[in-house]
């Protein structure tokens, strides 16, 4: 090293905090306003930026989710309070671009889809990373629960030392180009408990403010209001089938039902247990059978993101563990590319409920390294 070389600050660059410009993408939750006033407290010059996702006085909109009015209230104080300048950015059609109505689309073909991933994917991690360019940041820092390591070959994305609070399943389509500008400042904490604390240290009101809902535009988890509001007409009735060809009743919508569920069939009164292990969108048909019809080792990916070290193509085969929802811990399977964004998991032991819009993400096994993931689908 240079005699006159600075060492590396906590983020990582070879020059002092003050000097050292960082966007924080702030939601308005206690995750991201942590990781704004630390890094104030650290001497950094931070600069927050809110994103305004939906109108926030529509239907759509629901207390307690993220990036609602109140949300935004909560991070412009959050900066007064600790000094730092923070921007409101509208970036309704955007998001409705980009997500909301992929997610009402993927509804309707008979898919179950993630939009948190989309919303990072292609607004925070996409444009918003964009504006921190412009806006001359040396970087980009999240409330992600997420690790970011220097590798052998360049940054990493591992786990959350917290397995409760980990969000890599949400993160997998982050590439390589992104992971070199973002920051993920509380993903080594041992517990969401920690952040608080650390909340209450910098004295912020939003301490004790609850978490948010993993869907902000879908108010009450009633995803079928929704989507009938997007896409009038949605709701088509149907029948309910068993997979033998028994018609057992009818449905209000197709875009009701996901692969796997139980509850709420309204077929009762039969003497085994079913659940739907197939939606016949063209006839509207809603299929249901016993468990077993669930139980699938095959995995049909496209819009594969490969964070590995040596390029997806060049082995048959990758052994990794997956998981195939985010409630799902990993399981050992092997990943066989067919081209530079599309493959095929083989599961080592069958999961049940396996459904097309959910994403399938890897991992080292063994490890804590994330290697990417891809999008389930029909085949």
């Amino acid at each position: 090293m240079a005699l006159d070389a600075h060492p590396l600050n906590s983020l990582g660059f070879a020059k002092p905090p003050a000097e050292t410009r960082v966007v924080v993408a702030m939601s308005g939750g206690v995750d991201s306003s942590v990781v704004a006033a630390m890094l104030a407290d650290e001497g950094y010059d931070v600069v927050g930026v809110t994103l305004q996702l939906y109108d926030h006085g529509a239907a759509l909109a629901k207390k307690g989710a993220c990036c609602a009015g109140i949300d935004i209230h909560d991070a412009r104080r959050v900066a007064e309070m600790r000094g730092f300048p923070h921007y409101v950015l509208d970036y309704e059609n955007v998001f409705r671009d980009a997500v909301i109505d992929e997610f009402a689309d993927s509804y309707l073909a008979g898919a179950t889809p993630v939009p948190c991933i989309r919303c990072n994917e292609r607004v925070k991690f996409k444009d918003l990373l964009e504006t921190a360019k412009d806006l001359e940041a040396d970087c980009m820092a999240t409330g992600h629960y997420i690790q970011r390591r220097m590798g052998a070959e360049g940054p990493e994305l591992h786990c959350a030392a917290d397995a409760n609070r980990d969000q890599s399943y949400f993160l997998f389509s982050t590439t390589p180009e992104q992971l070199s500008f973002l920051r993920f400042p509380l993903g080594h904490l041992p517990s969401k408990a920690a952040t608080r604390e650390l909340a209450a240290q910098y004295g912020l009101a939003v301490a004790d403010k609850p978490d948010s809902q993993d869907i902000c535009f879908v108010p009450n988890g009633d995803y079928a209001s929704v989507i009938e509001k997007l896409r009038p007409g949605a709701g088509r009735p149907g029948e309910i089938v068993h997979a033998d060809g028994r018609v057992l009743g009818k449905h209000d919508g197709v875009i009701r039902y996901t692969i796997g569920q139980r509850r709420g069939l309204g077929v009762g009164g039969l003497a085994e247990p079913l659940y739907v292990v197939a939606l016949d969108v063209d006839n509207a048909r809603v299929v249901v059978g016993p468990k077993a019809m669930l139980a699938t080792r095959t995995v049909p990916l496209r819009e594969i993101n490969w964070l590995g070290d040596e390029p997806f193509t060049s082995r048959a085969e990758w052994p990794v563990s997956v998981r195939v929802r985010s409630t799902r811990p990993p399981t050992e399977a092997v990943l066989r590319p067919l081209s530079e964004t599309t493959g095929t998991v083989e599961l080592m032991n069958a999961e049940e409920g396996v459904s097309p819009g959910q994403a399938c993400v890897f991992y080292e096994t063994g490890g804590s390294r994330v290697l990417g993931g891809g999008w389930i689908w029909k085949g």
